[in-house]
């Protein structure tokens, strides 16, 4: 699967982009708001051209290259509150997701997919997006699909459930499928975080690897508005204090041979995950370099798609795509 382009925005830290990359699309275009998430694709990809620019100010017709792609991809900042959406009053993240399609108006690529919140595919409270998606890309040739996946049926030591949009012209529409789960068995975090909890010689990893037995809840990056980093809502942290792990911050480094785990004694003797470690809870390579302080290392990694998923969602796209339009799908 090989020759395919797209254009990506609402880059964040690439981990859609980077998935897509690694199903056979190169990238003609990435967008982000974001100079740190902007810092983390060109240091990660020095070849790929990245623009530092707002989704909402994006002209397409400065920028041709643009133009004549084969999937426009979108892993858009999550809807906060779903009743507001289509509402005047709405947030950036509702007034994203309108923009992406509009986008699709300029560009004119053979597939469209936007990831976002689990509801965008089914709640009643999302239903006046799938109207307003369906009102402006259908008169275009586009027909639809709307589904869930879950991270942790890819080989991602997490449940982290997205809501996702596939729109893809009619000659291919007929032959694209959801991606079917690529694992049998969850990978569990303990088996994904082991070998760096033993890098500095700390001599309970192996044990903590044996409690830590289970994918990790939902990683959450929060807002800019919020103070600094943590694991997630309150039933998260709860569920990484069973893995004896503190979930109320984030690390600056590994255990070290002297540390004393003892979750029992409370919050200081749990360990702590660090931003390097939770990228790997999302998928991402050792090597994927995030840049930035801390607490925007850790939200560029929450918020971003899996690139496991994303190579998933990537290689369902292609299959349609390379497909003979005039030869008809199995199925």
């Amino acid at each position: 699967m090989s020759g395919l382009t797209f254009v990506d925005v609402c880059s964040g830290a690439g981990g859609l982009a980077l998935g897509l990359e690694q199903a056979g699309f190169e990238p003609r275009l990435l967008l982000d708001d974001d100079e740190d998430a902007v810092a983390t694709l060109r240091a990660n990809r020095p070849h790929w051209n990245v623009l530092h620019n707002d989704l909402l100010d994006f002209d397409p017709t400065e920028h041709p290259v643009s133009h004549d792609v084969d999937l426009l991809s979108a892993g858009l900042p999550r809807v906060k509150s779903s009743a507001t959406v289509g509402r005047a009053d709405s947030g950036d993240e509702e007034r994203l997701l309108k923009a992406t399609v509009y986008l699709v108006h300029a560009i004119r690529p053979r597939a469209v997919l936007i990831e976002n919140v689990p509801g965008l595919a089914h709640s009643d409270a999302y239903q006046q997006f799938r109207d307003f998606a369906r009102a402006e890309l259908a008169h275009l040739g586009y027909e639809f699909s709307w589904f869930v996946v879950n991270a942790v049926d890819f080989g991602v030591p997490q449940n982290r459930r997205q809501g996702v949009l596939v729109a893809v012209e009619r000659q291919w529409a007929s032959a694209f499928r959801p991606p079917a789960p690529t694992v049998e068995q969850p990978t569990t975090v303990g088996a994904v975080l082991g070998p760096t909890m033993a890098s500095r010689g700390w001599p309970d990893a192996a044990r903590w690897v044996a409690q830590a037995d289970r994918p990790a809840p939902t990683l959450v990056g929060g807002s800019k508005n919020r103070g600094g980093a943590d694991l997630g809502p309150t039933g998260a942290k709860r569920t990484w204090a069973t893995m004896g792990v503190n979930g109320h911050t984030v690390g600056d480094v590994v255990p070290d041979a002297d540390f004393v785990w003892n979750p029992e004694l409370g919050r200081d003797n749990m360990v702590k995950i660090t931003v390097e470690q939770a990228a790997l809870l999302q998928g991402f390579p050792e090597a994927w370099e995030i840049t930035g302080r801390k607490t925007a290392r850790y939200r560029q990694v929450g918020h971003a798609t899996p690139p496991p998923v994303g190579e998933a969602l990537g290689r369902a796209v292609a299959t349609a795509l390379i497909r003979d339009p005039a030869v008809p799908a199995a199925g």
